[in-house]
């Protein structure tokens, strides 16, 4: 299938620690042609940037077909990885790389599809990830009380 028959999804995605590390959840929001699926989890003992990692896995996981996938997120270390990095981390075996079963995983999981990541500047106003944020505090939570 051609990329451009492909069907295009924005996944917004965020991640949150209470304490860096501590109780930890994420939120996302995959969205296509108007139709949105929340979802989102934690962990009880956890680092923001896992979190805001685990945040787009599973929204990758989540899709049944290969889509291109507009990752919207404000982890400039998500975003700088997806875009930047990770060819390098994987072409020295992860060497000083840090989370690196996530970044395994997240490999697996966008394989079938082309992926693009942007930033945005977080608490700034912007609906989605707004939203995102206040589900991964939300998770977070369940593993504080």
């Amino acid at each position: 299938m051609q990329n451009q028959q492909r069907k295009t999804i924005t996944l917004y995605s965020d991640g949150s620690s209470l304490g860096n590390p501590g109780p930890g959840g994420y939120g996302g929001i995959l969205e296509f042609q108007g139709h949105r699926k929340h979802f989102s989890g934690g962990e009880a003992h956890t680092t923001n940037n896992r979190m805001e990692l685990m945040g787009v896995i599973e929204g990758l996981k989540l899709l049944k077909e290969p889509c291109n996938v507009i990752i919207i997120s404000d982890s400039s270390y998500v975003v700088n990885a997806i875009n930047k990095w990770l060819k390098g981390w994987i072409s020295k075996n992860f060497a000083k790389v840090k989370n690196v079963d996530l970044w395994k995983m997240y490999i697996d999981a966008s394989a079938p599809h082309t992926i693009n990541a942007q930033w945005v500047r977080g608490h700034n106003g912007h609906i989605e990830n707004e939203l995102c944020d206040q589900m991964a505090k939300a998770e977070a939570m369940k593993f504080k009380e």
